[in-house]
């Protein structure tokens, strides 16, 4: 496939942009996995973004904005608008050649974004419900200190940073026959895309959103850029109301497909690769992963390059997803069960539960509520099993000696 000569980005200037960010951008393993490959019926290799310094892909298209300021530019210093990656990527890199630099995130950032990024150097200003509104303080910050405004998707020369990755992957996986990468505003995708395209075009480009905010699959539809209502979704890295005018032109004519996961299907990711990988990603670094896992795309037993795009995830969300899976797959349940208000009845109840080798974690006896009759109580036990069939083997002993009860979900 040739270079299209309309467009913003080629492959000149993603190798330009390699040969730029070389020595400061780590290059990250693309693993095989065995058991991803299995679950999926493609064969999996993990990109394992994030492994950078700033724990994300963004780092390699902010270090090549940066590495263009004129040095005017750069003694003004720099200005960015994140929800937390790119963020973090900008402070680190300019902080690092003394450039200033001020990021305006959304109050509803993580701490841990928030936080790192304030330790990377930068100073933080918190702004707007979501990205939209962060951005458009930034943009008048960005007049009143006459500073240079570092986009996180929408620029040629920050996708060309980002399109090194396409590069990796071609030298990495011999023999490639597709890559899945997540997309926010196009940025990741639209210089993955390129790099790949105009180096091998038989290499499928499949791109993967949240369902609560598909805006370059809008896009695409419309064969243009939308801006759609605004939602709140796990994968926040990638909750981009609306694709670039500069990334959407690229996406179209490079991307094979765009498929959407949902809430829960990310999450389910997010816990595969922490358990099976032992590989943390954050809700937009699991959604190519989800994507597969839930046989959304097209591709059909083939070689298959994933984008880990990030891994900085708050812990207490991460709690959250933990306990929730184990919920989903059974290894965590709950039951409110009715006893006889008694000496013994518990005891009688916990033998039993014994038997069956699950682990009680909790409990909570109540004799006011839940609709239970005078003499009686309820008690709320939640319990670790080895997953459905033995908590299924529980609760049908349970209803053969009697007990009433309920699942609590």
């Amino acid at each position: 496939m040739t270079s299209a000569p309309n467009l913003a980005l080629q492959l000149a200037d993603i190798v330009a942009a390699r040969e730029r960010i070389r020595d400061s951008i780590y290059l990250t393993p693309c693993v095989h996995s065995v058991m991803l490959s299995e679950l999926t019926g493609q064969e999996i290799f993990l990109k394992l973004e994030n492994l950078q310094m700033t724990g994300a892909f963004k780092e390699r298209g902010a270090l090549n904005r940066i590495a263009t300021l004129t040095p005017q530019q750069a003694a003004r210093g720099v200005i960015a608008a994140s929800a937390g990656n790119h963020a973090q990527g900008v402070a680190y890199h300019a902080t690092k050649r003394g450039i200033r630099a001020i990021i305006v995130m959304p109050v509803t950032t993580p701490l841990v974004k928030v936080t790192n990024t304030r330790n990377f150097g930068a100073e933080v200003v918190l702004h707007g419900a979501n990205y939209d509104e962060a951005c458009t303080e930034a943009t008048r910050l960005c007049a009143a200190e006459g500073m240079t405004f570092i986009h996180p998707f929408n620029d040629p020369v920050v996708m060309a940073g980002q399109g090194t990755i396409g590069l990796e992957l071609l030298e990495q996986v011999p023999q490639l026959e597709a890559v899945v990468v997540p997309i926010g505003g196009g940025g990741l995708i639209g210089g993955i895309a390129c790099a790949i395209k105009q180096s091998n075009p038989k290499v499928r480009v499949i791109g993967v959103q949240a369902a609560r905010l598909p805006s370059m699959e809008a896009a695409v539809r419309e064969h243009h850029p939308v801006t759609i209502d605004p939602a709140t979704t796990i994968a926040d890295g990638i909750a981009v109301r609306r694709a670039g005018d500069v990334t959407f032109p690229v996406v179209e004519r490079y991307v094979d497909e765009i498929v959407t996961v949902d809430e829960d299907e990310i999450a389910s990711a997010i816990l595969v690769l922490l358990e099976r990988e032992k590989t943390l990603a954050e809700g937009a670094g699991a959604v190519a992963l989800a994507a597969l896992l839930q046989h959304r795309t097209s591709l059909k037993h083939q070689r298959t390059a994933v984008i880990v795009g990030g891994g900085n995830i708050d812990v207490t969300l991460l709690a959250r997803i933990i306990e929730r899976g184990l919920v989903q797959d059974g290894r965590l349940i709950r039951l409110r069960i009715h006893l006889l208000d008694k000496p013994g009845a518990l005891a009688d109840l916990t033998l039993l539960i014994a038997k069956y080798r699950a682990n009680i974690v909790d409990t909570l006896y109540n004799r006011a509520y839940y609709g239970v009759n005078l003499g009686d109580t309820a008690i709320d036990i939640t319990m670790e099993t080895r997953g459905r069939e033995q908590a299924n083997e529980l609760m049908a002993a349970l209803t053969d000696s009697g007990y009433k009860y309920d699942r609590v979900m």
